[in-house]
């Protein structure tokens, strides 16, 4: 059969590979002139290898997920860690008992550290909002230092008019693990990104055409037998209900010739001060070694590429309404957090791709 894929990113490149495998041709469109998409890292013209669009750390608990990229990486071990700048001084983040003990000057202990926060949480009977979870957890200071106008800049809206999945992601600890994640398997792929999508793409039986807005494709009435779509799906319908909100960003880079390092942490998050969110260093997270080094801003804009969907109820809403077009499709498959709307870290994209192909291969 032939298949027809839209986005040359982590869902499109994993179905593309998993479909020839079984024995499919399939042709991969992607509206950029390059593969991998957010994920896409290159070399800058000082020769630091970049992340084009903001920082991807991989990190999975999932031994299947990790073994099947595997195939197409070495891995360099790498374990992020954060830090939060608060009245001008950098602190553990997320926070930990360090962060505690450094920002109100006190010694406490792990069983100390757990009465302190039960001590200034807000107790929330119901917990419906990104705000209830963090004062729920570690009180109004906390939140008013790290969380509330970090998650105003990045969101655009105020942390009690998002879902409580948001600030549920990160995580509060009583001792003094400083790793932004905890996943069993935390590692960047050995050579970069790109490297690994080439190879995950690299097959006789798959065609790649960038640069291609797959609309204008469909224009020419070219023969497929299946489409999987892991662009927006609101797009994909001609935003017949409307259009499904997202978060966007900015991406300021900067080469900086006569410094090595520029921050001791791959992140350093700016909650409070200037525009933007984060700055993040990428030598830490790629090991590059380099005389001079390479950062990157982050300024959350409304307009722009999509990149985050926005998890209010009234736009699950409007998302059901476009899923119901997508259930009566038999042969259009939607994957990816574009075409899902859903806030996918890059593990669970593939984990979604993998069991897409799963179900488009037990229906043909």
């Amino acid at each position: 059969m032939k298949f027809l894929i839209i986005g040359a990113g982590f869902a499109g490149s994993i179905v593309a590979r998993e479909l020839v495998e079984a024995g499919h041709q399939v042709l991969v469109l992607d509206k950029r002139n390059h593969i991998a998409g957010n994920a896409y890292d290159v070399k800058d013209e000082h020769g630091v290898l970049i992340h084009q669009y903001g920082p991807h750390i991989f990190h999975t608990n999932s031994e299947r997920i990790f073994n099947y990229l595997s195939k197409f990486t070495e891995w360099r071990p790498y374990e992020h860690r954060v830090l939060g700048v608060v009245d001008g001084q950098a602190y553990p983040f997320p926070i930990n008992r360090d962060t505690l003990n450094q920002l109100y000057g006190l010694d406490l202990n792990e069983e100390q550290a757990a009465e302190y926060f039960e001590k200034v949480r807000e107790p929330k009977e119901h917990v419906k909002s990104s705000e209830d979870v963090v004062l729920n957890t570690v009180g109004r200071d906390l939140y008013e230092k790290f969380f509330l106008n970090y998650t105003k800049k990045q969101w655009g809206l105020d942390p009690s008019e998002l879902k409580a999945g948001v600030a549920a992601r990160i995580p509060t600890r009583t001792n003094t693990d400083d790793r932004y994640f905890t996943d069993t398997y935390q590692a960047m792929p050995l050579h970069g990104y790109t490297a690994m999508f080439e190879n995950i793409l690299k097959h006789p039986k798959i065609q790649v055409q960038l640069a291609t807005d797959y609309k204008d494709w469909l224009k020419q009435d070219r023969q497929y037998d299946h489409l999987v779509c892991t662009g927006c799906i609101d797009e994909f319908y001609d935003y017949k209900f409307g259009k499904l909100p997202y978060r966007s960003l900015r991406f300021e880079h900067e080469y900086l010739a006569d410094t090595e390092h520029y921050q001791s942490v791959g992140t350093i998050n700016y909650p409070n001060d200037y525009e933007f969110t984060r700055i993040t260093e990428f030598k830490h997270l790629t090991g590059q070694q380099h005389p001079a080094t390479s950062i990157v801003r982050e300024y959350p804009t409304t307009e722009g590429d999509p990149y985050y969907p926005i998890p209010r109820d009234e736009n699950e809403a409007l998302l059901k309404k476009y899923k119901a077009l997508a259930d009566e499709e038999q042969n259009v498959t939607f994957v990816g957090r574009l075409a899902e709307y859903r806030y996918y870290n890059m593990d669970q994209v593939v984990g979604a791709a993998l069991n897409a192909v799963d179900k488009i291969l037990e229906k043909k």
